[in-house]
């Protein structure tokens, strides 16, 4: 750390680098129990393999905030730093949603293939990291390139009813990835092997300084991007950076104490964010995801989108209204009851499927209820009571509505919730805010 750097500075570096390395740090806390910690319950299998899970979330997957439970997942971790990787995808019939979400260890969603990107007829593409510069190998339909040496792409795979099952494992079969060399038939590269480290839990990567050595490692694995060199040289000043001498054992009093209080003005502007302009809509969730070109250095909606939930989608492939209120503007409880209602004509505008998801909060996990139902989609639109005019109200509360009305109930907990809505593959009517989604009232 450079001595002249003054307390003050100390605390703004440490709240703006905080702000910076959040997803980087979390998406490495969750890539380690998913593809290192073969203890961890949520283990998944080795690098550079797909890993395919024949079933929706439920609440005993608490890996990753916010997860969906509409379409089955396959995941793979992608260590590029040896050579790339081929991914191979099956034909899948017309009119069954799927995609590839390729993520990079920024947290940027850098590539799509899938039923709106590529369609549905299948291919071959080659994924590489920052060190490979060869050309497209013959075969192949798509070079698709990743700014840092992991990756991660997660597959979603949609499930039209639990009867549908062995439909999406045999879809999830043919999802295969495997080395360049293996491909075109030459010796495989490798990698200096790793010494990777335990990352902190969700409650220390709040308040622990060692946040901090956790994002040097990361950062390790992260080239510089050309815009950000004057950024990150300010990291370095504090000693922050693939290179840096972070160690919060050996600061002196006042510094860690700057540091602490860095961390915590960057969870506090996150809060103000929250309140005034993602609870408004003044900010969507939209705008939380995509490429680094398009969220434009702006590391407070990059924070945002992997505190509310990580891995969320550019726009054009699925939106997220939050509902996280009710009409008067107060926080949904399942102390009350609430219904929302769908005019008719006014269900979600897609052009695949939607659905409205339950998350008790603050943990932002599925929701265990005695019906074993974490969401209300349109699969299941067959299923539900329309109302007299042929809209649709649901029902949203902790204790059954009674006989009759349970086809449309949404189970609560019995404390704090807020609901997501999906709209995968969303219409033009969906992205440009003609279409409005309904409000929570209270009952």
């Amino acid at each position: 750390m450079t001595a002249n750097v003054s307390g003050l500075s100390v605390r703004e570096i440490a709240k703006e680098a905080y702000t910076y390395g959040f997803p980087m740090v979390d998406n490495y806390r969750i890539q380690h129990s998913y593809f290192i910690d073969k203890n961890n319950p949520q283990y998944k299998g080795d690098w550079n393999q797909t890993h395919s899970i024949a079933r929706v979330f439920t609440p005993a997957d608490t890996t990753i905030q916010t997860p969906n439970s509409d379409t089955p997942y396959t995941m793979l971790g992608a260590d590029l730093r040896a050579e790339p990787l081929v991914l191979t995808v099956p034909p899948i019939e017309a009119g069954r949603y799927y995609s590839l979400q390729f993520v990079d260890g920024y947290t940027y969603d850098y590539a799509y293939v899938g039923s709106r990107t590529t369609g549905n007829a299948g291919g071959k593409y080659l994924l590489a990291g920052p060190g490979w510069n060869g050309d497209k190998p013959q075969g192949i339909d798509e070079v698709i390139r990743s700014a840092t040496d992991f990756s991660f792409v997660i597959y979603r795979t949609q499930l039209f009813a639990p009867a549908d099952i062995d439909n999406v494992t045999r879809i999830q079969a043919g999802y295969t990835a495997e080395p360049l060399s293996a491909f075109e038939g030459k010796s495989a590269a490798t990698a200096t092997p790793t010494d990777f480290i335990t990352p902190l839990t969700p409650d220390e990567q709040k308040t622990s300084p060692k946040f901090f050595q956790i994002l040097n490692f990361v950062l390790k694995f992260a080239p510089v991007l050309p815009d950000e060199k004057e950024l990150r040289d300010r990291f370095a000043t504090i000693g922050i950076g693939p290179d840096g001498h972070f160690d919060p054992d050996t600061m002196s009093k006042e510094t860690l104490h700057a540091v602490k209080d860095g961390m915590a003005d960057a969870w506090a502007e996150l809060t103000t964010f929250q309140k005034e302009k993602l609870n408004t809509g003044r900010v969507t969730s939209g705008q939380l995801f995509g490429t680094h070109a398009e969220l434009k250095n702006n590391y407070l909606y990059r924070m945002a989108g992997s505190v509310l939930g990580i891995y969320g989608n550019v726009a054009a492939e699925a939106m997220y209204p939050v509902i996280a209120t009710d009409s008067s503007g107060a926080p949904l409880t399942g102390a009350g009851t609430y219904t929302l209602r769908f005019g008719p004509g006014q269900l979600p505008p897609v052009n695949s499927f939607w659905s409205i998801t339950m998350y008790k909060m603050p943990e932002s996990l599925l929701v265990a209820n005695s019906i074993d139902r974490y969401l209300i989609n349109s699969p299941m639109l067959p299923s539900l009571v329309p109302d007299p005019d042929g809209g649709y109200t649901i029902h949203i509360q902790n204790r059954s509505p009674g006989i009759g009305y349970e086809s449309n109930w949404l189970p609560a907990p019995e404390g704090p919730f807020q609901m997501i809505l999906r709209l995968y593959w969303p219409t033009e009517e969906a992205l440009n805010g003609t279409w409005n989604g309904p409000q929570a009232v209270r009952s």
